[in-house]
């Protein structure tokens, strides 16, 4: 088996074109991957369809991308706090699909355990349903899709080398989806720990599901504070 240990993102993201989709994990700002955003905005990557919760926060995460212009069509479940993406949302400039916040996390889920549609009340005689098959069960439900793309971007605390993860308590939130439902999962860790220094039962996602990791560094860690444009 080749090795999935890359040196640094500038190798782990090596492959990156124009156009791709891209799953981005990170609640705000808790549990984004800072090194592979970095690099994706040095390198200029544009036409990106971006999937994360909100596209950055405070001018930070993701919103890195769009203040560059770099990404087109976002698929999300909150606009608050991010200036950039409204701006760019009310001006055409990029294409938001918002998507009530657990169905969100359901289509990740889905594409990644192969699930091919799945029905929910939420979102129905509203303007989520547009468009969508209805089906009544007790209530009336609408059809969702699963929810996959190209690349992920997570970010663990902890990582081996054959890439089993351990997160750090909410940081955790949709990144082990995202790595799941992605087609090329790339991670970046705070410590890059040799095979079997985490114990089985702390493994939070199983390195199977993981191409590429690398051992980040200069993370900041910020906390949210909402940045608004004047």
């Amino acid at each position: 088996m080749s090795s999935k240990v890359y040196p640094n993102a500038v190798a782990a993201l090596h492959d990156l074109v124009d156009g791709i989709s891209l799953m981005s994990g990170g609640f705000g700002l808790c549990g984004i991957p800072e090194n592979s955003i970095a690099e994706i905005a040095r390198r200029g990557i544009t036409r990106i369809h971006a999937i994360s919760n909100n596209i950055g926060n405070s001018g930070r995460g993701l919103a890195i991308l769009l203040k560059q212009h770099q990404i087109t069509e976002a698929t999300c479940s909150y606009v608050g706090g991010n200036p950039d993406l409204e701006e760019q949302m009310l001006s055409g400039e990029v294409k938001v699909n918002l998507v009530p916040q657990g169905t969100f996390s359901e289509r990740i889920r889905a594409a990644g355990m192969g699930i091919r549609g799945f029905y929910t009340p939420t979102g129905y005689a509203t303007l989520v349903a547009e468009g969508k098959e209805v089906r009544e069960f007790d209530r009336p439900c609408l059809l969702e899709l699963p929810l996959s793309a190209d690349y992920a971007i997570i970010k663990a605390e902890i990582g081996d080398e054959y890439g089993n993860l351990w997160f750090k308590e909410t940081a955790r939130n949709f990144s082990p989806l995202m790595a799941m439902a992605a087609r090329v999962a790339i991670a970046e860790v705070e410590r890059l720990v040799p095979l079997g220094s985490i114990e089985p039962e702390n493994v939070h996602l199983p390195g199977i599901f993981i191409q590429r990791i690398y051992q980040g560094q200069g993370y900041l860690n910020d906390i949210e504070v909402p940045i608004y444009n004047e």
